[in-house]
C-alpha cells in the first residue's frame, strides 16, 4: 500500500514543538515533503534535521503568523524549495502564554494579541497559500482548533471558537477552487504547552478534567491526532470540507 501524501508538499507552522512537531512528522511518514514554520527558526530547523536524518525531505523556517510579508516569504521559500503547496496546516497558536483572567479582567492588549495569534494568524496564512492552490486547482488547508472551543469560558476558547467560525467560512468560500478547509480539534493532549495550561497528569486540575472523558485512556500523545491530519490531507478526505473533528475521547459530544 502506498503512501497516501507521496508527492506532496505540506506546511506546519508553529512546528518547532509540541503537537505540530507530531504533524510534520506523521505528514512526512505519510509521503509528503514537509516545511517546519516557527517563531522560533533554530527549532523549526532542528525539526526539520531531525527528519531529514530519518529519510524525509523537510525544511525549517522563520515565520510569524502576524505578518502578512512573512507568510508571503514562506509561500515563496516552499515553492522555491518544492515547487507546490498542496497543504496548509495552521498549528501555531497561544495557550499557556495567555493569561487566565476572566472577561471582564483581561486587558485589551491581551485580547487582541490572543486574536492576532489565534484567529488572524491562521487567517493570513491561509490568504497566502490560496493564490498557488487556486492555481494548482487543489489544496487542504486544517486549522488546529480545540475541544475547549465548544465549553464556555477563557479567551482562548474564544478564540479556538471563532478560529471553528472562521474554517466554515473558509470552506464555503474556497470550495469551488476545489480547495478544502476543515478544522482538528483536540482534547487533552500530552505536550509542554498542555501541562502549562491544564496542569501535568496527577494535579488535580488535570484529574478532575478526566472525570468528564468517556475514553477509558483520557490522556493520549499528539501522535493519535495524526491520522486525523493525514485523512483531511489525503484524497480519502477530499469531501470533507467545512469541518471541525474533535478528535478528544468524547469529552465534547455534539449533537
Amino acid at each position: 500500500m502506498g503512501k497516501p501524501l507521496e508527492g506532496n508538499v505540506a506546511i506546519v507552522t508553529g512546528a518547532a514543538g509540541g503537537i505540530g512537531r507530531a504533524y510534520a512528522r506523521g505528514l512526512a511518514e505519510a509521503g509528503a515533503s514537509v516545511v517546519i514554520a516557527d517563531l522560533n527558526a533554530e527549532g523549526a530547523e532542528q525539526v526539520a534535521a531531525d527528519l531529514e536524518k530519518d529519510g524525509f525531505k523537510a525544511m525549517g523556517l522563520k515565520l510569524d503568523v502576524t505578518d502578512p510579508a512573512s507568510a508571503d516569504a514562506m509561500v515563496e521559500a516552499t515553492k522555491k524549495k518544492f515547487g507546490r503547496i498542496d497543504t496548509l496546516v495552521n498549528n501555531a497558536a497561544l495557550m499557556a502564554e495567555i493569561p487566565k483572567d476572566g472577561l471582564c479582567d483581561i486587558s485589551l492588549d491581551l485580547w487582541e494579541r490572543a486574536m492576532r495569534v489565534n484567529v488572524t494568524g491562521p487567517l493570513i496564512c491561509t490568504r497566502a497559500v490560496v493564490p498557488t492552490m487556486k492555481e494548482q486547482g487543489v489544496g487542504h488547508i486544517i486549522n488546529q482548533a480545540s475541544a475547549a472551543a465548544f465549553l464556555p469560558g477563557s479567551v482562548y476558547r474564544i478564540t479556538k471558537h471563532t478560529l471553528v467560525a472562521l474554517t466554515a467560512g473558509l470552506a464555503v468560500e474556497l470550495g469551488k477552487f476545489n480547495i478544502n478547509v476543515n478544522a482538528i480539534a483536540p482534547g487533552l493532549i500530552m505536550s509542554e504547552a498542555g501541562y502549562k495550561s491544564v496542569g501535568a497528569p496527577g494535579t488535580p486540575k488535570r484529574e478532575a478534567r478526566y472525570s468528564s472523558i468517556p475514553h477509558a485512556r483520557p490522556d493520549r500523545p499528539p501522535s493519535d491526532l495524526v491520522g486525523t491530519l493525514v485523512l483531511l490531507a489525503s484524497p480519502a478526505g477530499d469531501f470533507i470540507n467545512g469541518q471541525t473533528i474533535n478528535v478528544d475521547g468524547g469529552w465534547v459530544i455534539r449533537l
